[in-house]
């Protein structure tokens, strides 16, 4: 009887080896930053808050622009797509709202540094030209994000989204701003006004009704 041929292992490329250092270097230096912010963090702080070097970090990343703007986007990616269960999983409009605002307010207390630092970022875009395209990109995403959860608002309510995109995504984004602010102070009730805000303020980007 002819024996079978164990299946090969698929092979990594360079290139997979690659994005996958580079990966691992932004998990690594996502806590200092979020921690420093922008202004303070330089790769050999970084570097000093990981298990990397300086050398290896100066190596997978010319300089910290690049590093940072690296890790917002791996972060930003990821959090994204955390919305698509409470997109997926709604089974009514409250329900969805519900959802959303029990989300937003898990991130917070999980990831507040990593938010801080996206504020942060994107304040420094105003003066950063080399970070505007970057910024454009990470907001045109989050944006796409409120987009999918305000259209599927829309659709178990039976109506039309009333708000555009872009509107709908600085109410939210303005008001999760403020919570996190409220959070980092220590202002009592601040994730709970979230929670509120976020369902109070969901049926008003519906349109009426037709008689």
């Amino acid at each position: 009887m002819t024996p079978v041929a164990a299946p090969k292992a698929s092979r990594r490329t360079p290139a997979d080896k690659h994005d996958e250092r580079r990966k691992a270097l932004a998990e690594s230096a996502l806590r200092t930053l979020g921690e420093l912010g922008y202004a303070r963090s330089s790769l050999r702080e970084i570097a000093n808050n990981s298990e990397f070097s300086h050398g290896v970090v100066h190596y997978y990343f010319n300089d910290k622009l690049e590093l940072i703007v690296y890790c917002v986007r791996y972060y930003k990616e990821t959090c994204v797509h955390r919305y698509d269960g409470v997109v997926a999983e709604a089974t009514s409009p409250d329900d969805l709202a519900e959802r959303f605002g029990d989300k937003l307010v898990e991130t917070i207390v999980e990831e507040a540094p990593m938010h801080r630092l996206w504020y942060d970022l994107r304040s420094q875009s105003m003066f950063e030209e080399s970070l505007r395209e970057a910024v454009t990109q990470i907001d045109q995403s989050l944006e796409d994000m409120i987009a999918r959860i305000v259209d599927r608002y829309a659709t178990l309510a039976g109506a039309e989204p009333a708000i555009a995109a872009p509107v709908a995504y600085g109410m939210f984004d303005g008001i999760f701003q403020q919570a996190l602010l409220g959070h980092l102070n220590g202002r009592e009730g601040a994730l709970e006004d979230l929670r509120a805000q976020v369902v109070g303020l969901m049926p008003m980007l519906l349109a009426p009704a037709k008689a």
